[in-house]
């Protein structure tokens, strides 16, 4: 089955592109196009698509409301957005808005293509290590452990009692930026059983994918900067 994709960009000429790209392939079907995150809001609760790939610098409502809307009003739609530089508040806002990796505008098509297929798996698309820089520049944003619940602190240091002390191993060194790999080989563990642990992880705490779950680490105080 094709993977629906929503473009969402304020610049015509962008969406043009994005749309070429998929449409050369037997596997994608571009659904529609928006050129404000209140159409694409609109959007995607009617067309459902499976993609939204969205830009996160856009005037009036902008990709990172957008995408904390969207995903309340399409919780099947998974958000890939698309950013100019690497390390990015607006990119960090938008991951922490629960989308689900982010991609820079002049990446290759085929690595567009790539992240696209592999947010549609479920997958997320940002690399551990990039991941962690983020959360290192931008943490001052997060709230403090220990507060009075709400969106982290004291009330997500709570739900890290559901974990066993394997799983709070395994969230642990995804926090601090370590791949499957190298967490296998950290804990003792073979790589399929790591996948494992972090699925549970995940499946506990509500998380969508593993960049949620490094988010929820540094707004549990788990894991800080540097």
């Amino acid at each position: 089955m094709s993977v629906r994709v929503l473009l969402v960009d304020d610049e015509e000429l962008l969406r043009l592109a994005f749309g070429m790209i998929l449409r050369a392939e037997p596997d994608m079907e571009p659904v529609g196009e928006a050129a404000d995150g209140a159409a694409a809001v609109e959007l995607a609760r009617r067309l459902r698509p499976d993609v939204v790939l969205m830009d996160v610098r856009m005037p009036g409502t902008d990709g990172i409301e957008a995408t904390r809307l969207l995903l309340r009003e399409a919780p099947g739609t998974r958000v890939l957005v698309l950013t100019t530089f690497d390390l990015d508040a607006y990119a960090f806002e938008a991951l922490r808005a629960g989308a689900s990796g982010f991609l820079l505008k002049n990446s290759r098509p085929e690595e567009l293509l790539g992240a696209i297929r592999d947010v549609a798996r479920g997958d997320a698309v940002v690399s551990p290590r990039v991941t962690r820089r983020l959360l290192d520049r931008f943490a001052h944003r997060l709230p403090a452990a220990g507060g009075d619940g709400g969106d982290g602190g004291g009330g997500d240091a709570e739900r890290l009692r559901v974990l066993t002390a394997r799983e709070r191993e395994v969230l642990l060194g995804a926090a601090r930026g370590l791949t499957n790999t190298e967490l296998a080989a950290a804990l003792g563990l073979a790589e399929p059983t790591v996948k494992k642990h972090l699925g549970r992880v995940m499946a506990k705490l509500g998380l969508r994918d593993r960049v949620q779950a490094v988010i929820f680490a540094y707004e549990c105080g788990l894991v800080g900067p540097g």
